[in-house]
């Protein structure tokens, strides 16, 4: 039989606690047995000594002190994502204990990010872009080609205000929020102005609404953008969360963070969602929601806008803006399509797929005239507060914790040097 080891010793084989022992076991990395007599368990020395090794090949980082990462081997020790921003429960989302929805509803995107990064929603965050970095970016802008996606000039802007920031290594908090106000102000300065300037003290809501929109909003209209931009802030470990946390976790300048954050959303499937569901609405505008669904189902694709995994009974987020866009001049015909698409997607004897925020942002666009790519401009601007919210909280983390361990498939490596089959006359 082979060998078996106590708790105790496998502990103190491993360098480790006796509640991590368990640990390992529950999570598979070990096996156990109970002991005769059934008092604790036993394991196989051999996993042991395995496990071991595994931890002795990679080499273990220092924490922010200087110190060894303690309790277990670096390569097997789980990452654990502690964060005090955003809690998803029971069908709801709060940011910092309070609902997102009621937030929205209250406060506008400044106080907003406020309180989610700890201030308090009573101590707005003021919005402004440096003068020189204003000046660097209209210049940027302008020697941009004509058709560059929207999106693209916001991920054009981080660059331009990185390198115009000298103190952007500094990593203490105050220092990291200061530089990612100008950021987020900077963000929407670099987009073409489309409507009236609504001025430097206006809203960032009012700011952006003049880049997407080709005409001044409404006071209803401008309420429905700044409730977007608040209910978009964070989203708990969303990929782009977890893009910005990685970069974070190297000690990347929020710039960087935030570069991360936005690489994340230029997929399909996070962030740029918006403009497929403005197109689908487009076609259910003018010929309604069954054969636009129906050559979807058809052809294979899928209806985006619908179902979030998070929210089987519907997203919150979804509900709160959509009651906005409906009160929007033109948004009750709009939202009207909203639930046809609902209707129409729904497999026949069940309920039927819900609206989430992607799908309510692309009314939003619709309703308000704006381009298809407007939803993806609203989602990594509304995001780049949270991205940086996540990176204050990684920075007093351990450095590099985020390293995921690779199981690699690919051929093993030669045990000498490769010699041919037959030999290769010499040329010489």
């Amino acid at each position: 039989m082979a060998e078996r080891l106590t708790t105790q010793q496998v502990a103190e084989q491993l360098g480790v606690k006796v509640e991590t022992v368990y640990a390992y076991a529950s999570r598979g990395q070990l096996s156990s047995e109970r002991a005769p007599g059934g008092k604790g368990s036993t394991f196989d020395a051999r996993e042991v000594a395995e496990l071991a090794a595994r931890g002795r090949r990679t080499p273990m980082r220092p924490n922010a002190a200087g110190e060894p990462p303690a309790g277990e081997p670096w390569a097997s020790r789980p990452v654990t994502v502690r964060t005090g921003l955003t809690l998803i429960e029971n069908g709801r989302l709060y940011y910092r204990g309070q609902d997102a929805v009621e937030l929205a509803a209250r406060h506008g995107f400044e106080a907003a990010i406020g309180w989610l990064w700890g201030l308090g929603s009573d101590a707005p965050v003021t919005l402004r872009v440096p003068p020189a970095t204003a000046e660097a970016l209209a210049r940027a802008s302008a020697a941009l080609p004509d058709g560059i996606r929207l999106p693209d000039r916001l991920r054009i802007s981080a660059t331009v205000a990185a390198a115009l920031d000298p103190l952007r290594f500094d990593l203490r908090e105050q220092t990291v929020q200061a530089a990612g106000a100008a950021l987020i102000a900077g963000m929407v300065e670099a987009l073409p102005r489309t409507a009236p300037d609504p001025g430097p003290d206006a809203s960032l809501a009012a700011r952006l609404w003049s880049r997407l929109a080709s005409a001044a909003p409404a006071p209803e209209a401008l309420a429905c953008l700044d409730r977007a931009l608040v209910l978009l802030m964070d989203h708990e470990l969303a990929v782009s969360a977890v893009a910005a946390r990685v970069a974070a976790s190297a000690r990347a300048h929020p710039y960087a963070v935030v570069s991360a954050g936005l690489g994340a959303t230029d997929g399909p499937l996070h962030g740029a969602a918006s403009p497929l569901a403005h197109r689908l609405l487009g076609e259910v505008l003018v010929g309604g929601a069954v054969p636009v669904v129906s050559d979807y189902l058809r052809t294979g694709r899928p209806i985006p806008g619908l179902g979030h995994r998070l929210y089987p009974e519907g997203d919150p987020r979804a509900v709160a803006l959509l009651d906005a866009v409906g009160r929007l001049d033109g948004g009750a015909a709009v939202v009207a399509a909203v639930a046809e698409v609902e209707a129409a997607a729904g497999p026949a004897g069940r309920p039927a797929l819900r609206a989430n925020i992607d799908l309510a942002l692309a009314a939003m666009a619709l309703a308000a005239g704006m381009p298809a790519e407007a939803g993806e401009v609203v989602f990594a601007v509304a995001r780049t507060p949270g991205w940086l919210a996540h990176a204050v909280e990684e920075y007093r983390e351990e450095p590099l914790r985020m390293r995921a361990r690779g199981s690699y498939t690919g051929p093993r490596p030669s045990e000498g040097p490769e010699r041919p089959e037959h030999p290769v006359p010499s040329s010489s």
